[in-house]
């Protein structure tokens, strides 16, 4: 009988996965208020029934799909860090890549904050916690290299700027010669 017991483990595993994934498609190509179990069992091989078998609720569901939506352009921005050796243009690297991001997926702009003041109305911060301490600790990383008095405190204050910047270039798109610009300003003024 214990032998069944990893199977079963396992197959509870790929259902949960099957459902997490459903709902990032679900989220990404419809929103937030889209995202219901009917909607992500239509977009899986499973039924509703399986999705409220495996969540709790559609908040539990949506956590994680916005979990790993998050982890995934996290790991495409520490990429193009990476693609850089000087330090100045690995943070332009991530910014480009972090704006690129959202303007080539006009929507994910519109999710990001449409979760945002869903997790606020349940008060579940958790989760947008941790996606923020994800961006804090890839900047932080990377403003380490500059000559900047407090790396955290800038990694702060360019996240700050990066959803205000994202929220702009939805209604007020900037070029990017003006966003380098803004860019090297923050910079700047932290410089020691």
């Amino acid at each position: 009988m214990t032998a069944t017991r990893p199977v079963i483990e396992a197959n509870r595993r790929g259902k949960r996965e099957q459902i997490v994934d459903a709902a990032k498609q679900v989220l990404a190509r419809d929103g937030l208020a889209a995202c219901t179990a009917r909607s992500v069992a239509q977009a899986s091989p499973l039924t509703k029934s399986a999705v409220h078998y495996y969540f709790d609720d559609i908040h539990q569901l949506v956590d994680l799909a916005m979990r790993e939506h998050v982890t995934a352009m996290v790991k495409v921005l520490r990429q193009a860090a990476d693609a850089e050796n000087d330090p100045a243009e690995k943070v332009w690297a991530v910014v480009n890549a972090y704006l690129t991001t959202f303007a080539e997926q006009p929507n994910a702009a519109f999710l990001w904050f449409e979760y945002w003041i869903d997790t606020g109305r349940h008060r579940s911060y958790e989760t947008v916690g941790a996606t923020l301490d994800d961006m804090h600790t890839l900047l932080s990383e990377i403003t380490a290299q500059l000559p900047v008095e407090d790396s955290a405190t800038t990694a702060r204050m360019l996240l700050s700027w990066l959803l205000g910047t994202v929220v702009q270039q939805q209604v007020q798109p900037n070029t990017p010669t003006a966003i380098r610009q803004e860019l090297n300003s923050i910079l700047r003024n932290a410089t020691t």
